[in-house]
Formats: C-alpha cells, structure tokens, sequence
C-alpha cells in the first residue's frame, strides 16, 4: 500500500476542553479518497469522547478484517476510511451509521493530481513527479487511470460512493460543509450541522458547537490539506480546463446529477 507522510495532529488534546457523550452506536465515515475525510472526521472527532474514536487505521478492504472491531455494536466507535462497497463490507456496516463523503468530480481531479504530485504521498505515482509528465497528461491520468497503476475515476466513485446509495448510508457533499463552515453563525450552517451530526446520536447539537466545529476544521491540523501538503512544484489549475470536463462527463456519464451537482 501507497505510504502517507502527514504531520501529526492535536485533536485528542483538544478534545478534553469540551464536554463529551458518549457514543451508543458506531458511525463510519466513508469517503472516495481526497473528498474531505480529514475535515469530516476532525470536525466529528470533536464531539466524540477520545476512547470512542478507532484511530488505528484509516480502514480499506485489504484490512477490513483487521479491523472489525470498530464496528463493533458492544463497543461504539467512530471510525473512518475508504471502504470499497462489497459482500464483506456490506456485512461489516450492516448495523453502523455510515456517512460516504463525495466532491465534485470536476474538483476531484484536480485534488486527486495535486496529492499524487506531491511528496506527502509516496507510492506508485513517483515517476510522474518532477514534471515528467505535462499537466494536462496527469489531469487525464486521474479520469482514465492508469493500467495496472491506478483506477479510474468511474471505478472509484462507483465501488466507492455509487454502490452505498439506496443502503441506508448518508451522503455528504465536501462542498456544502464547506459552504456552511463560511457562514457558521447563520441558521443554516446550525440546520446543516445538525443534520450532518446526526448519527452520533446527539440530543441536541452542544451550546459550544461552532468552537468545536472550528477546531475541527483548523486547516493546520490536517496533513493532507492541499496548502500543507509536501515538496509539492506544480502548479496546477484552480478550475478544470473545458476539455478534461468533457472528459469526465463521457468517462462517467450521468454520475455529476446523481451526486446532486448540476
């Protein structure tokens, strides 16, 4: 497996300065990999005691059944990963509250380049670094995949976000907590936050929510995002050029709409 080199954060310190309750089931935040699970999970961290959280792993299927204890109902944990949908998975989350955490396609792309190129991930993706390939040729890469390399962007979304629709998970758009962490003091961001907090099975949101919420959110403590990530020399688009959407939409016709983005 890829290795992930990502400063060490201090959320468990953090933790203590609030008030905690205590988890009655467990909660997996699922996630297409570089759509905001090192946001979500630290914003959720937040309101879930530290002994509650399974911080072992980021779990995947070729560990899943390393792991099957922070599914555990006996024993509630808040856990995280990038779970592929399957038999094996279906079995493990048949009774934990899952979120699976999407982002635009478009964005993904290049959120998905950016994290390649850089030196916090080292893996299979290292010969492409140093500008061995252009920027348009690695835009393409993470469409269409690369053979026997990396999957393609239909093949993630759909083992990974796709197939868990209709099943009871909870779908999670990265960029509506965005927008609503901008606006954190209006009504909507308390009704969003409410909702999204949900399955951790709270009465009502705590009267300090926003405070943890922004702890959560503190961008210096994630080691994946895009301003921390490492040695990172190219310097790639702000928006997807008109022709890579093209690309997206013949590669994964249809998947857009069905995420809720028009």
């Amino acid at each position: 497996m890829p290795t992930i080199r990502a400063k060490p954060d201090t959320l468990n310190d953090i933790n203590t300065n609030y008030s905690q309750s205590e988890l009655k089931q467990p909660v997996f935040l699922n996630s297409v990999p570089k759509c905001g699970t090192h946001l979500l999970k630290n914003i959720f961290r937040m309101f879930v005691p530290v002994v509650q959280q399974y911080d072992q792993q980021f779990i995947q299927i070729p560990i899943l059944h390393q792991h099957l204890a922070a599914f555990s109902a006996a024993q509630p944990k808040l856990s995280w990963g990038h779970l592929l949908f399957s038999d094996s998975s279906a079995i493990a989350l048949k009774n934990v509250r899952q979120l699976v955490i999407v982002r635009d396609p478009y964005d993904w792309v290049l959120a998905r380049a950016r994290f390649f190129l850089s030196d916090t991930f080292q893996g299979s993706m290292d010969h492409l670094k140093g500008g061995k390939v252009s920027i348009e040729q690695m835009l393409n890469m993470m469409i269409f995949g690369i053979y026997q390399k990396a999957p393609t962007l239909n093949e993630i979304y759909t083992h990974n976000a796709v197939a868990w629709l209709g099943t009871g998970s909870k779908l999670v758009r990265f960029e509506d907590v965005i927008t609503h962490l901008k606006k954190l003091d209006t009504p909507q961001a308390e009704d969003f936050f409410t909702d999204l907090l949900q399955p951790l099975g709270l009465a009502e949101l705590p009267a300090d929510w926003r405070e943890r919420v922004l702890a959560g959110a503190d961008k210096e403590q994630s080691g994946t995002y895009r301003e921390n990530l490492a040695g990172q020399k190219v310097e790639l688009p702000s928006v997807l050029p008109d022709m890579q959407k093209q690309l997206v939409e013949y590669a994964a016709p249809g998947l857009r709409r069905l995420l809720g983005y028009f």
